[in-house]
């Protein structure tokens, strides 16, 4: 008996015991329940536990912020709490609108936008380098910092990478039709965010990228080719620019001699000593003041750190930890290979952002200025972060919503796992039990 029989049998035993206990009427009752059964599917299509790792992270970012702004806030706008009042807790209501909202429509819908999003984003960049606002010798951003087109650049190529490479024509392991075109969408991106000049942020969009790339079932030869292109194009460019070589000459100094590094690596190490295992105390961090460049952006974590602890720090960490674990599950319950790619790039996207802040924090690599998503301020950095959530959080609801029965059957997955045939490296629906397998190609 299919499962709509079962379903039709226990909808007409109902009715009749309503009808002999004279109860609600039969129609009635079924309305109830359709609307009751609407709302029920409509939450728990919501993967709970993303959004509460990125509420979490989310309210250790306005506490760390209000601590790192308050004193900067009082001599600016009179108020200890007038900078995050009116900025940054106005950039977390409308990203948390933002997140909901694309969570809330199917994300396919968006696929037909890559390409336009594509072309925004190259005219954006090429506008920013000849109007955008100097900022310490660079043109990175408009309206006083807020809008960057470079963070909007790493969504785009999340957004377009798996809208390409998700696609059925896509020929991923192809040289002609694969390799060349990708190294031709990322090498514009990313070339002109180094010429802002912006190193951070094109090392970011190249390797997610990269990551995505990958992951769609690129070829192993492919991608050690692009991995040395990109360690070549690297070494030029750090050649290029003397603020770069500067970086890693005193990173390298730092590496013998601690008091011979950069100076922001410096005040961030000092804070992690002061604050010990557990910490200062939620706004006794002494380093925001004046010492520490950039306390409630890129600097954030080493306030954390000195306020919080080692212990708060971890926990931090673990959240991002959490976070990557949970966005690849996500990916791979997605029906379909743009939503399992959407997953992995944005997943990929936050981690790696993630790391490289707190690699720079911790003296592990040269100084870059990443700013460390959902905690850091930041208008623009915020929105595209949680939009990319709310992204997640749509293939996370396409996957898990009831379908009808004739549709549950023609829902086959269309991700092929295996080496020979060089197609994505992520499980779709056809791995799971109860899936119909994909027909084999002639």
């Amino acid at each position: 008996m299919t499962e709509q029989a079962i379903y039709d049998s226990r909808q007409r035993r109902i009715r009749r015991q309503i009808r002999r206990g004279g109860g609600l009427s039969a129609a009635k009752d079924t309305a109830v329940r359709r609307v009751k059964h609407q709302r029920i599917h409509f939450i728990s299509t919501f993967d709970k536990p993303m959004l509460a790792i990125v509420l979490l992270l989310v309210v250790i970012g306005g506490l760390m912020v209000f601590s790192a702004t308050w004193d900067w806030s009082n001599q600016t706008y009179g108020t200890a709490s007038g900078f995050f009042v009116e900025e940054h807790l106005r950039n977390v209501i409308l990203s948390t609108i933002a997140l909901f909202f694309f969570a809330t429509i199917d994300y396919r819908f968006w696929k037909q936008f890559a390409i336009w999003m594509l072309l925004f984003t190259i005219v954006s960049l090429v506008l920013v380098r000849i109007y955008g606002e100097p900022i310490f010798g660079a043109r990175r951003s408009f309206s006083g910092g807020r809008l960057q087109p470079g963070e909007l650049a790493e969504f785009t190529v999340v957004l377009y990478m798996a809208a390409w490479l998700g696609s059925k024509q896509a020929r991923v392991d192809s040289l002609l039709f694969g390799l060349l075109p990708f190294l031709a969408v990322v090498g514009v991106i990313s070339g002109l965010i180094v010429i802002q000049p912006d190193l951070s942020s094109a090392g970011i969009v190249a390797l997610t990228a990269g990551v995505i790339f990958f992951v769609a079932g690129a070829n192993l030869f492919h991608i050690l080719a692009l991995g040395g292109i990109t360690t070549a194009v690297s070494i030029i460019v750090i050649q290029s620019w003397p603020y770069a070589q500067n970086r890693i000459a005193n990173f390298l100094a730092g590496l013998s001699d601690i008091t011979l590094t950069d100076y922001h690596t410096l005040q961030a190490i000092t804070a992690f000593v002061r604050g010990g295992w557990i910490g200062v105390g939620v706004g006794q961090s002494q380093q925001k003041f004046g010492a520490l460049p950039a306390p409630h952006t890129d600097s954030i974590f080493a306030i954390v750190g000195e306020e919080l602890g080692v212990l708060g720090a971890a926990v931090v960490v673990a959240l991002y930890i959490a976070f990557a674990i949970r966005g690849f599950q996500m990916a791979r319950i997605a029906k379909d290979n743009f939503g399992s790619l959407l997953c992995v790039g944005f997943t990929s996207w936050v981690i790696i952002q993630a790391l490289l802040n707190i690699a720079v924090m911790t003296g592990v690599i040269p100084s870059t200025g990443v700013p460390l998503p959902f905690i850091s301020f930041g208008g623009s950095s915020l929105m595209v972060v949680m939009i990319g959530v709310g992204l997640m959080l749509s293939v996370h609801r396409v996957a898990t919503r009831p379908k009808p029965t004739s549709e549950r059957r023609s829902d086959i997955a269309n991700i092929d796992r295996s080496w020979r045939h060089r197609r994505a490296r992520l499980s779709g629906l056809g791995d799971r039990a109860g899936a119909t397998p994909a027909a084999p190609k002639e």
